[in-house]
């Protein structure tokens, strides 16, 4: 498989994402700029269709209802429910920077999969969720890079 496809697939991967795929691909001995590039692809390619899919898991729960596994669906929507109605006020106040910071920070559970999720139970607007997410995760690519190249650490 070439390197650019590498990196690019692995900076789609929950956790993984923009920032490790640095890591990999400097690691793996990739050429920088390649491995930016590819890296920068998967956070925009992250930051533009997660908030776009996660809807459609609503949807998804309620055809879960009509089936044995209505349980989870049901706990699933109710959650879901909750959480907007607690946050609201809060992402009123914090919500593009608060996600943003979220977004950049380089350890596990944090990151864009976690964040546009985030993002969308707590009810930010996907105008606002796409350029915290993507600068988020360009920002948390550029946290994770100077100690890849040996500049920090």
């Amino acid at each position: 498989m070439n390197e650019f496809l590498q990196v690019f697939l692995l900076s789609l991967v929950p956790t993984f994402e923009g920032r490790y795929a640095v890591v990999y691909g400097i690691g793996r001995g990739y050429t920088l700029w390649q491995t930016l590039v590819a890296s920068s692809l998967g956070v925009l390619t992250l930051s533009v269709i997660l908030p776009l899919l996660l809807p459609y898991i609503d949807r998804l729960m309620l055809w879960l209802e009509k089936t044995p596994l209505e349980r989870i669906a049901r706990l699933y929507l109710y959650y879901v429910e909750r959480v907007r109605k607690k946050a609201h006020p809060y992402v009123e106040k914090w919500g593009f920077w608060g996600l943003l910071v979220f977004v950049a920070i380089p350890l596990p559970g944090t990151g864009i999969w976690t964040g546009a999720l985030a993002a969308y139970l707590l009810g930010i607007e996907k105008r606002k969720s796409f350029p915290a997410l993507l600068l988020g995760g360009l920002l948390s690519m550029a946290i994770t890079l100077p100690p890849s190249l040996g500049i920090w650490g």
